[in-house]
């Protein structure tokens, strides 16, 4: 009589447990330098009043990432790889050479912050700052080559510590928690300037080239949900320190002179002022920690799109060295003639480059998540389409809205001359007119034929007859997959 061997199925904690960590990777974009700045603008200008566009951004940057990776699980490739094959050669060289351009704008933030955090920590001086954030971030690339899951522990723990640094702060600096709930789910904007903050702050949480990075089940989208709603409370709580701060009526005039133009650097200043000198340094080390963290995310997003786009591979440490490179070069220019001041408008410079550029991401994302051809069964119904193409093309005109307003406002400021400021016209006028041509190339280009490689797999097995063994592999490949797509 045959033994009965009993399988003990394994409990669903472990599980979960082993889909931690890409989540996270991806949730730090939202913790980088640049999302800092504009948090700590928004919560010193506007108090609490804009902290219900954190929750309502986050939330459609979860659902964007959701449509990511059901289009990694339902065709097995991911967004560079499927422009790659849907559109002709010169299209395809423009979106990666943009795409490229998206990850050096995001890094040039991160450069900035680390110098930052290492002149308020160490006496650094910006300019060696920057020089040293572009080789400190290979030591925790080195991790990898002891697993991924060293690097995304490490990540982790990074994110905590912005949460832990900005949370310890938030607490000392007492804010009001009735406001902190009204600012979070009353919509309101009261003036023009709360409209532009808005705007930028929208623009600083969903990025063209976060879209390129994330897979799925049903474990990973519980898992990016709790990485994205811890990054949530920390832009929450980073907006509620400035905003405790600057609304209070005994500031200082020194402070008050602060919040009126706070960047990465004079929040330093404010915090040690206001709340202490710990409050500065711990402020200094969320600093070090999101750039760090952030850094790694570009990283891994610039290796999915030249593969995609190219179908080339690099080493990531050669990745990563190279893109510092090229970053370095406008950062150390920007510190060594102009100081902190300059830096922190080669920050804003880099947000709007990253507006600019999130619709090359975003509309293949919704036109490919919404096609039969390439998702099949799996395809977006009619209503998600509806809603999805919404909100993309109100983020698009968002972004639109605050780069349109910010170039008018410098060619018309009084800084540029009549003649100069008709030259720069000129000169962006033809750009303006490339860009919207081939925004609506892309929303309107008719579909290039293509087969699901599932279906092809599943249609070979079903035509071998009589291969049980093949068949059987089809069976569960459909069946994991189906269920991967049910759980998103």
């Amino acid at each position: 009589m045959a033994a009965l061997v009993e399988i003990q199925e394994t409990p669903t904690w472990k599980k979960a447990l082993g889909y931690i960590g890409p989540g996270f990777l991806v949730s730090v974009a939202y913790l980088d330098p640049g999302n800092l700045e504009t948090d700590l603008q928004a919560g010193a200008d506007h108090k609490y009043q804009l902290l219900w566009i954190v929750l309502a951004g986050l939330g459609f940057a979860l659902i964007i990432q959701s449509r990511s990776a059901n289009l990694g699980v339902a065709t097995g490739k991911h967004l560079s790889e499927h422009c790659k094959t849907e559109y002709p050669n010169p299209i395809n060289y423009c979106l990666w050479l943009l795409a490229e351009i998206a990850v050096i704008a995001a890094e040039i933030p991160q450069v900035i912050g680390t110098a930052f955090a290492f002149n308020i920590l160490f006496n650094v001086p910006i300019w060696s700052g920057v020089l040293l954030a572009g080789l400190n971030t290979l030591l925790l690339l080195g991790l990898q080559k002891y697993g991924i899951r060293k690097l995304e522990v490490a990540i982790g723990v990074l994110v905590l510590v912005v949460g832990g640094c900005f949370c310890s702060v938030m607490a000392n600096a007492k804010p009001n928690v009735e406001e902190i709930m009204k600012g979070m789910f009353i919509p309101k904007l009261s003036t023009s300037s709360a409209t532009r903050d808005a705007i930028a702050l929208l623009g600083a949480l969903i990025m063209p080239y976060k879209l390129c990075l994330q897979s799925a089940s049903k474990y990973f989208l519980l898992e990016s949900a709790l990485a994205l709603f811890i990054a949530f409370l920390i832009n929450v709580a980073v907006i509620s320190v400035t905003g405790s701060v600057c609304s209070n009526p005994n500031i200082s005039t020194e402070n008050k002179n602060h919040c009126q133009n706070i960047t990465l650097n004079s929040a330093a200043f404010l915090l040690k002022n206001a709340l202490g000198n710990w409050s500065s340094k711990l402020y200094a080390v969320s600093l070090l920690a999101s750039g760090q963290s952030s850094t790694v995310t570009g990283t891994y997003a610039g290796q999915y799109i030249m593969q995609g786009f190219l179908e080339f591979n690099m080493k990531l440490w050669l990745r990563n060295l190279l893109t510092r490179c090229i970053v370095i070069a406008p950062s150390l220019v920007a510190c060594i003639i102009g100081g902190p001041s300059a830096a922190s408008k080669l920050i804003i410079i880099a947000s709007m480059i990253l507006s600019f550029e999130l619709p090359f991401a975003l509309v293949p994302l919704l036109k490919f998540t919404s096609s039969e051809a390439k998702m099949g069964q799996h395809k977006n119904s009619k209503m998600v389409t509806l809603i999805l193409w919404t909100l993309g093309f109100g983020s698009i005109g968002i972004n639109m809205y605050f780069l349109g307003s910010s170039l008018l406002g410098w060619l018309t400021s009084n800084r540029m001359s009549k003649a100069a400021a008709i030259s720069a016209a000129m000169l962006i006028l033809p750009v303006i007119i490339l860009y919207i041509t081939m925004l609506l190339y892309l929303t309107f280009k008719p579909e290039t034929p293509t087969t699901n490689p599932l279906e092809c797999i599943l249609s070979s097995g079903g035509s071998s007859g009589g291969d049980s063994t093949r068949d059987r592999e089809n069976n569960d490949i459909q069946r994991d997959t189906e269920i991967q797509l049910e759980d998103i």
